[in-house]
């Protein structure tokens, strides 16, 4: 996966494969494989660190990248998941809705999680998202619908997610729901979830793009803040 700022023109407008997707318009933050683009890098963050036997990571895929696994119960596990490094700066995602996800379900439960804070184990802002099985499929996660969450517990008075200090996202596959309720559609064993594109999205056709304590910003501007979060 790369990281790339898209304003609607050439190749970075549409996307390759089944689960291409239109850009949500000028400024978006999309996280897709184009052309000679950067990698993002991802790192596991499984129930091992809990004793658990779990593993995943995201992979190439020949359509994109794909966060694969396989998810365990034993030692009471029973969660997998990809968590991006964090952004350097934070990204400033204030004139836009929420993150779009462009993925291939397989009928299971997963969530997406953003983080607005840049320690190790601090809350996170968790969305559950149902997939239909063998279906490429758009999830809109709102940034006023993200639960702010500690360790799969929903903090009662925790503050909103801050779109303007995004510093990383996440994506899981748990047993766990919140609140010590289950994930009702949970399996162990193998999975795989394609994934497409995960961009930002803004309700207003009017651009609204900005880096984090530099005011507004081009979209080549903000690419450059973006891409010095990746490995050289």
């Amino acid at each position: 996966a790369a990281v790339v700022l898209a304003d609607g023109r050439g190749p970075a407008s549409g996307g390759e494969g089944p689960g291409a997707a239109p850009l949500a318009g000028v400024g978006c933050l999309r996280l897709v494989p184009p052309p000679g683009g950067e990698p993002v890098a991802w790192g596991a963050l499984d129930d091992v660190v809990m004793g658990g036997v779990s593993r995943s990571a995201m992979r190439d895929g020949a359509g994109g990248p794909v966060f694969a696994g396989v998810v365990r119960e034993e030692n009471n596990g029973g969660f997998a998941s990809v968590r991006t490094r964090n952004f350097e700066p934070p990204l400033d995602l204030s004139g836009f809705a929420g993150i779009r996800l462009r993925v291939r379900g397989n009928g299971l439960r997963f969530k997406f999680i953003l983080r607005t804070d840049t320690a190790w184990d601090g809350p996170s802002y968790c969305k559950s998202f149902d997939t239909a099985a063998s279906e490429w499929q758009t999830v809109d996660v709102r940034f006023e619908d993200l639960l702010p969450t500690m360790r799969a517990r929903i903090l009662p008075d925790g503050p909103p997610a801050d779109p303007s200090r995004v510093t990383s996202i996440q994506l899981m596959l748990s047993k766990f729901e919140y609140d010590g309720q289950l994930n009702p559609s949970f399996r162990a064993g193998a999975f795989e979830l394609p994934v497409a594109s995960i961009e930002a999205f803004r309700d207003s056709p009017v651009p609204v793009v900005r880096c984090a304590g530099s005011g507004t910003s081009s979209p080549a501007e903000i690419a450059k803040q973006v891409q010095a979060t990746v490995p050289g």
